[in-house]
């Protein structure tokens, strides 16, 4: 029963990422312009945004009307079936907004407060990922038919090339930099793609050996770590923590721990 309704919710999630995908890419206008703002008047929210977010939500509950939801747009919804959707439907506001390809449609299903289900489409790399709890992980794009994901082997640090992201609001950013500053002549290199969704999946197709971020909200997580974890990757937060707002780390076993371990003495972190 169980395996089936994870499948159901999988083929639900596709379905919306697709079309808020779709909607996404194809829908933007050419005069784009900024709708709100959120953390700072650089934190974005843009018409599309809204609008890939209500397709979705319109979409799930269509289908599952008891079911909850999350969105960072604004959907909140408590439910009462032990399904809870956590979406965000512009995963990469900024990089739209410009026009940059790294953006994301993300969408994850909760039961009873566990994840289980998990897609991220990322319409301009025409690849979708998507995980089922202890499925793997796994991704459609240019190649012929699903392609089983795998994060890569572990390299020492000084090999690693890690990902990260910055906030929007201009203290944390600073701080971000100092930790940046700090942690670079210890890696391969380091790289700020915008999409946090996109960074996880990453590690989890085995382009990056890890990513790590403060700040970030459960809708920017929830499916991407799923996948990255299905794919092989460990994923927390602080040591001994899971990921979270105050940090996120994601990365193949054998960067994961000294990475971790840099953050917290390099205070990446926040309370």
């Amino acid at each position: 029963m169980t395996d089936t309704l994870h499948s159901d919710l999988l083929a639900l999630a596709q379905e919306a990422a697709r079309q808020a995908g779709e909607l996404l890419r194809d829908g933007r206008p050419a005069d784009l312009a900024v709708a709100a703002t959120k953390s700072s008047p650089i934190d974005v929210v843009t018409e599309m945004d809204i609008a890939a977010e209500k397709l979705i939500t319109g979409l799930i509950a269509d289908r599952r009307p008891d079911d909850g939801f999350l969105g960072e747009e604004g959907a909140s919804v408590e439910g009462s079936s032990g399904i809870r959707w956590v979406i965000d439907p512009l995963d990469g506001t900024v990089n739209y907004l410009y026009g940059l390809p790294t953006w994301a449609v993300s969408i994850a299903a909760e039961q009873n407060g566990e994840r289980v289900v998990g897609v991220v489409a990322a319409p301009m790399r025409g690849e979708t990922y998507h995980a089922i709890r202890g499925g793997g992980a796994w991704a459609t794009g240019a190649w012929d038919g699903e392609r089983k994901l795998t994060c890569r082997p572990a390299p020492p640090l000084d090999q690693a090339l890690v990902s990260t992201g910055f906030n929007y609001v201009s203290e944390v950013r600073a701080h971000q930099a100092d930790v940046v500053q700090k942690l670079i002549p210890l890696l391969r290199d380091i790289r700020r793609g915008g999409s946090a969704a996109v960074d996880l999946c990453d590690v989890a197709a085995g382009r990056l050996d890890g990513y790590y971020e403060r700040g970030l909200h459960p809708w920017d997580l929830a499916a991407g770590d799923l996948i990255a974890r299905e794919a092989g990757a460990l994923t927390g937060g602080r040591p001994a923590e899971p990921p979270s707002n105050a940090l996120t780390v994601a990365a193949t076993p054998g960067v994961f721990e000294p990475l971790q371990r840099l953050l917290e003495d390099f205070g990446a972190w926040h309370d």
